[in-house]
């Protein structure tokens, strides 16, 4: 089978052929027909974070694909089901986290296309409990950003409080804030988009977003405190001073909600402002099987738009640079098929 392999960290990935792997008695095979390529799969290649995979390793997180094997164990996914392969690999199922609802928090997962193979391959393993079905009717190349694009902003978005009668600001209008803003509304928030490129902006507005702040010629703690502050701002952006605008953009009581990962993430707080104005910073990974269930929902029902662009796996590490240079409207999604 074709993979595309981080070798090392300081090298392009390269296209491999690879022996046909065979399910344990818990796992699955999935023969991937789409995955999403997420800005984490660049960090991952390029070893940024302080707990780094281990070359050699086949990144991605976000595959797509039917189920041609399943292990003896097996029970709730058959051969022929589409599912996806998130994230969130497996965890132990046992911990508190696990056992309350928060299993992304389990100190003992594994994680799709870091700690284990992802999707970046025409098959991928995967555990059998730990995939989620792709309802009938969904296209792939959509359900791949879903699985993690689109879950990961789902529960931002829970995480933000944010309902009517609240103004959530989105900061990063890409792979992930375009999904952001469309759950914000979906949940009744007046929104705020905030990006720095003409075509992110125009997206912004066309996906219904109530005001829009271009951060290279706007202050946008400013715009956004004249129309009353956020009540919760969700940082998508990969950059320190946006968190730090977004964190400026709040009104008394507001929420910081971080999901952005930049390789030197650093966020300063003035401790006085924080305490006297009562606000709340809060970090936000991804989402449980639940919360994408949820997503792939409401994708099916038509209220989310998936904004993409098809690529060959062939072309990946093209495709790396397209994303570090910023000339992509929102994601990359690798057509397998």
């Amino acid at each position: 089978m074709k993979a595309a392999v981080v070798q090392d960290f300081t090298a392009p990935l390269a296209i491999e052929d690879r022996p046909l792997p065979t399910p344990a008695p818990h796992q699955v095979r999935v023969h991937i027909e789409a995955c999403g390529l997420c800005h984490t799969d660049i960090h991952a290649a390029h070893g940024d974070w302080p707990v780094k995979p281990t070359p050699p390793f086949v990144p991605g997180h976000e595959g797509v694909g039917i189920i041609d094997a399943v292990g003896s164990q097996v029970r709730h996914v058959r051969v022929g089901d589409r599912v996806a392969i998130p994230w969130l690999a497996e965890a132990c199922g046992r911990c508190d986290h696990c056992v309350t609802g928060w299993e992304t928090l389990c100190l003992q997962q594994q994680n799709s296309g870091y700690s284990v193979d992802g999707g970046y391959a025409e098959y991928s393993l995967a555990h059998g409990d730990y995939v989620v079905p792709v309802p009938e009717g969904l296209n792939p190349l959509d359900a791949a950003p879903l699985a993690c694009a689109g879950v990961t902003t789902y529960k931002a978005v829970k995480v933000s409080g944010a309902r009517p009668g609240t103004r959530v600001l989105i900061s990063g209008v890409g792979g992930l804030g375009h999904l952001a803003l469309q759950y914000a509304r979906i949940a009744g928030a007046e929104t705020i988009a905030v990006d720095v490129t003409d075509e992110k902006l125009a997206l912004a507005r066309e996906l219904g977003a109530d005001h829009v702040i271009d951060a290279r010629i706007q202050d946008v703690a400013a715009e956004a405190q004249k129309l009353g502050g956020a009540d919760a701002a969700i940082s998508l952006a990969v950059s320190n001073a946006s968190f730090q605008a977004a964190y400026a953009a709040l009104r008394r009581g507001g929420t910081l909600v971080l999901v952005a990962l930049p390789a030197d993430g650093k966020l300063e707080l003035p401790v006085f402002d924080t305490v006297l104005n009562g606000t709340s910073v809060v970090g936000s990974i991804v989402g449980t099987r639940q919360d994408l269930a949820e997503v792939f929902q409401l994708h099916a029902l038509g209220r989310t738009r998936v904004i993409r662009e098809s690529r060959r796996l062939e072309d990946v590490n093209a495709c790396f640079e397209e994303v570090l240079a910023g000339k992509v409207s929102a994601r990359l999604v690798f057509d397998l098929r």
